[in-house]
């Protein structure tokens, strides 16, 4: 097959590496690409957002296969372009994909599949006064998200009215997240232990990868600012064989069916961000895509042809036996630039890329090559990725910091403590 990846991120690395090892693959296209995947297919300077430019690509390569692996393009509606077109795609189109660009929208889905989550009350804008009135009173702590997309710094935990009256302020009033604050969620705040599933869907049926867990907040010990995601581990060991069974039947079950329904079948990659709580399962977030980082730790712990599972959602027969569980571990840690997520500078030499063991990767996500440097380029630079043969996260955390500690560049910033909490589980 011709395949076409679109994105540039870690995700996007972990994915091609993935598909790259599959013997059904012929051309593999990373669109645009970054300097690690340069190394396993070939980067496409196109934009995606330039959907025309896209198609004719496709056309022009005969491309078998499209996986995309941001939300932007899919809530842009790529996808439903691409199938206009005749071409494969694994990602859902615009309508499937508000579970993720309207937090309003997954939590009416979820509702009407009777899926456990957080409650919750909306308020848009010209509903100020109500919000700023409702959070006086409320219980706290409690959550403030802004509906749509912000990169997956929308969300505030607040302990206290102030704090509250501060998230309003900051999504309703001054914009900071543009049209994705148009309206927010005030939720119940939800005890227990985080953690990430990913089912790959044909709009039917579906089948879920290992759980993992991921770390947002910027800081050890889950302090400071929400992130895009520090770090990560696969499998997270709060997800026993009877809860993962649970979460396959009393969420993603109800909630593709409800989504067919609703004529918005979700073909690709439903993501479900979970509290495990005293009561079982409860979902905090749907996204429409591949996290990150979970991907590049999910994907490093299991086995067999991970792009004919990947093609054969797409085309609405998915083999649920392609794929499984390895047996292993793998604990993928974030380094960022000293400032992220707000401001950071960038444009600065990474050392060391060549000094690590061969059973280290190394994920790129905001790099860019000059001059045969890889230079930074992002808010979070690189995931240094560690995977073992047996399930030992202890050995795996040691591994990936290990090799941490050889990778330099002025103002890195990184987690120390990803993994602990399964350590303490």
């Amino acid at each position: 097959m011709n395949v076409l990846i679109i994105g540039s991120g870690g995700r996007e690395h972990a994915l091609a590496l993935k598909i790259k090892q599959s013997p059904n693959l012929y051309n593999l296209y990373i669109m645009p690409g970054n300097p690690g995947t340069s190394y396993i297919g070939e980067n496409v300077n196109i934009n995606p957002s330039s959907q025309n430019n896209v198609l004719n690509f496709c056309a022009e390569k005969e491309i078998d296969l499209v996986v995309i692996g941001p939300e932007q393009p899919l809530v842009e509606g790529l996808a439903d372009v691409l199938r206009e077109n005749k071409f494969n795609v694994f990602g859902p189109n615009k309508a499937a994909a508000q579970i993720e660009a309207s937090k309003a929208f997954a939590k009416e889905i979820m509702e009407e599949a009777d899926v456990p989550t957080a409650d919750f009350i909306e308020f848009s804008a010209k509903n100020y006064n109500l919000a700023k009135g409702y959070v006086k009173e409320k219980k706290y702590p409690c959550v403030i998200k802004a509906d749509g997309l912000a990169a997956g710094k929308g969300v505030f935990v607040c302990n206290s009215p102030d704090e509250a009256e501060e998230a309003l302020k900051t999504i309703l009033l001054e914009k900071t997240f543009g049209e994705s604050g148009e309206k927010l969620l005030v939720e119940e705040f939800l005890k227990g232990e985080e953690a990430s599933v990913f089912a790959i869907c044909d709009g039917e049926s579906f089948v879920c990868l290992p759980s993992s867990q991921d770390h947002k907040r910027i800081g050890d010990n889950d302090t400071g600012k929400n992130t895009g995601g520090m770090g990560a581990y696969a499998p997270a060991p709060v997800v026993t064989p009877k809860m993962f069974e649970e979460i396959k039947n009393r969420i993603f079950a109800p909630t593709l069916k409800t989504l067919k329904k609703n004529n918005k079948p979700f073909i690709g990659c439903l993501y479900a961000g979970l509290m495990i709580t005293n009561d079982g399962p409860k979902v905090i977030e749907f996204n429409c895509r591949f996290g990150d980082p979970e991907t590049q730790v999910v994907l490093s712990v299991i086995e067999g042809d991970f792009l004919r599972l990947l093609y054969t959602a797409a085309i609405g027969d998915l083999d649920k036996k392609l794929v499984k569980y390895n047996g292993g571990a793998s604990v993928c840690v974030v380094a960022a630039s000293m400032g992220y997520p707000g401001s950071y500078k960038k444009g600065f030499e990474i050392t060391g890329l060549d000094e690590l063991p061969f059973d280290i990767i190394v994920y790129h996500a905001g790099t860019k090559k000059e001059d045969e440097k890889i230079l930074t380029n992002g808010g979070r630079v690189l995931g240094v990725t560690s995977t073992i043969p047996k399930y030992d996260l202890t050995i795996a955390k040691e591994k990936a910091y290990k090799a941490m500690k050889k990778i330099n560049f002025e103002n890195i910033y990184y987690r120390r403590d990803i993994a602990d909490r399964a350590l303490n589980y």
